[in-house]
Formats: structure tokens, C-alpha cells, sequence
């Protein structure tokens, strides 16, 4: 089964390349960039061993199905998509701060409470949750961006202080976080999903900020199931869920959490299929639509070709 691990392309005009942990970006004319969504996983800040297949398709189509839902509230750096597992667009100077949004005291923000903390990235916590209820209000939590290793949380406070942001423009972002994860909340709602914590990544071009990189997918976004929500918690039993956290708990099961000296458990065959077929259950769930698998042309074939044809047409 083809699976997209890494790509080594050479485009025409192209100026510089970049690999990140699940994308390989080419930057064209120091105009655009076309980003290949591999089927890389990373987890704790690691890429895992194996590719999954189709999951870099799964992101991406997600991705630019609500860019586009949400293109009325900020505008997005997306051109065109023209391949299942491709997107193009402008070059923005991106916002050294990813903007968290959270609904519900779940994943990262559960584990800090579950530890004694009642602060994360200077917010206040109400005593008494329990992990997985719903917040009084979203609470946004933002997170450096960092080029190598871990994120690190950060508040609005210190962002302001060491000027990574402007007043002004941090000002905007959190409007943006909180109108964007509301619209993305009502969507979700519709497919009988919880919109429970997502993260927006945010830049500039000259003084327009633009919404970049993906926005809800399961890599970026958490989902419960609104059925049976109430119930679950009442019953303190876990609640059923839609985003990456499966992968990540099988990892902690195996004692890996990307600490130092920790060795990522094996993933075999059966493993990598189950997480593949898992992320098109997510897609078709989150998306309400029917995931449709490419034809039988070599997959690094095809993206070459379409990144090449689309960029003629710039």
C-alpha cells in the first residue's frame, strides 16, 4: 500500500525546502508554497517510525474543506488544492505563537490538572473538574511555536511582554481563535460531534493577517461524540472520541512519551493499518462525507504531477 514517508521533488522556480514533521513544504518564487501533507505521524513531538497510509489525504482534505467553511471570518493562505494530498498558497509571514482554544478540560490541559496545577498559560481553572467536563467558557492557551523539539505554553501576558506579538495584532488572533472555533463548534454539532480543543496557526502578508496551515482535523483537533456525553461523565467513564489521542494512548501504554531514553514501541503491519483506517473513520465522521481512496498510480507520481500542473497555472 503507498504511503507518502517523504518526497524529494524539484520544481520549476523552486527557491528553498522545508521538512517539517508531517509536511514537506516547496517554497516557489519566494511567492508560494506547496505543501505536501505526507502520511508521516508524529506524537509527543516525534515522528513515529512508519507511515500511515492515507493519512496525509485524511488531513488535508479535512483541512481545506473548513479553510474554505471559515474563509468569511479571516481570510486563508490557500491557492488551490490540487491533489488529494497537496495544498498551495501565499507565503505568510507566520505568528511565532500557536492559538489553543479550549472547550472541555481534556488531553494536555486534563494531565496538568490531574497533577495539582489549576494555571495553564496563565488561565485559571475552576477546583472541582473532572477530566473531560466542559469548560465554563473556551479558554484560549497558546503555545510557542518551536522550530525544533517541544512547543512550550505560554500566557498572553509574557507574549505581550517579550513582544512576540503585537498588542494589536494578539488582539486579533484571539478574536479570530474564538469566532473560528465557534463556527467550527456549530459544524461539528451537525455531524453529532463536540468540538472539544483545536489550534490555529496564524501569519501576515503586509498588514492582513491570514489563517494558515490546517484547522480541525483529527491532528489538531480533538472531537467527542455528542451522543452520550452526559451519560459517560455522570458514569465517569472515558467519553468516545474523534482526534489523534488513541495513538498517543497506545504510545503511553507502551511507555513512551517522548521523554529522553524512552524508545518507540513497534509498529507493525497490523498496527499502522488499524491507525490508517482509524484516521478515514475520522474523516468521513468529522466531514460527513464518503472517504475516497486514489486510483492505483503511484502516489509520488501523481502528487509531482499535479503540484507541477497547478504551479503553471499560477
Amino acid at each position: 500500500m503507498d504511503a507518502i514517508k517523504e518526497t524529494h521533488f524539484e520544481f520549476p522556480a523552486q527557491t528553498a525546502f522545508y521538512k517539517g514533521k508531517v509536511r514537506d513544504v516547496y517554497t516557489i518564487d519566494n511567492k508560494y508554497l506547496a505543501m505536501v501533507v505526507t502520511d508521516r505521524i508524529s506524537a509527543f513531538d516525534v515522528v513515529l517510525p512508519e507511515p500511515i497510509p492515507y493519512k496525509g489525504q485524511v488531513l488535508n482534505q479535512i483541512a481545506a474543506k473548513f479553510l474554505k467553511a471559515t474563509e468569511d471570518i479571516v481570510p486563508n493562505w490557500v491557492i488551490s488544492v490540487p491533489d488529494p494530498s497537496v495544498t498551495i498558497g501565499r507565503i505568510c509571514e507566520p505568528f511565532k505563537v500557536e492559538m489553543v482554544i479550549r472547550g472541555y478540560l481534556a488531553g494536555h490541559a486534563a494531565r496538568e490538572y490531574a497533577l495539582g496545577k489549576r494555571q495553564v498559560c496563565g488561565v485559571t481553572l475552576p477546583k472541582g473538574l473532572k477530566e473531560n467536563d466542559k469548560l465554563p467558557e473556551p479558554i484560549i492557551t497558546p503555545t510557542t511555536k518551536a522550530s525544533v523539539g517541544h512547543d512550550e505554553d505560554i500566557s498572553r501576558e509574557d507574549i505581550l511582554a517579550r513582544g512576540i506579538v503585537s498588542e494589536d495584532d494578539y488582539i486579533k488572533l484571539e478574536n479570530y481563535t474564538r469566532q473560528l472555533f465557534a463556527r467550527g463548534t456549530e459544524i461539528a454539532a451537525g455531524q453529532g460531534l463536540i468540538l472539544v480543543d483545536t489550534k490555529y496557526e496564524f501569519g501576515k502578508v503586509g498588514d492582513t493577517i491570514y489563517l494558515i496551515d490546517e484547522i480541525h482535523t483529527p491532528d489538531s483537533s480533538r472531537y467527542f461524540y455528542s451522543d452520550g456525553y452526559h451519560e459517560r461523565q455522570e458514569n465517569n467513564e472515558p467519553q468516545k472520541q474523534l482526534s489523534k489521542e488513541f495513538v498517543r494512548r497506545w504510545l503511553i501504554e507502551n511507555g513512551f512519551q517522548g521523554k529522553d531514553g524512552q524508545v518507540v514501541p513497534e509498529m507493525d503491519r497490523e498496527r499502522v493499518l488499524s491507525i490508517s483506517e482509524r484516521y478515514i473513520e475520522l474523516y468521513q465522521q468529522i466531514t460527513g462525507e464518503a472517504f475516497v481512496k486514489p486510483g492505483e498510480e503511484d502516489v509520488l507520481q501523481r502528487v509531482e504531477r499535479n503540484i507541477k500542473t497547478a504551479l503553471a497555472e499560477l
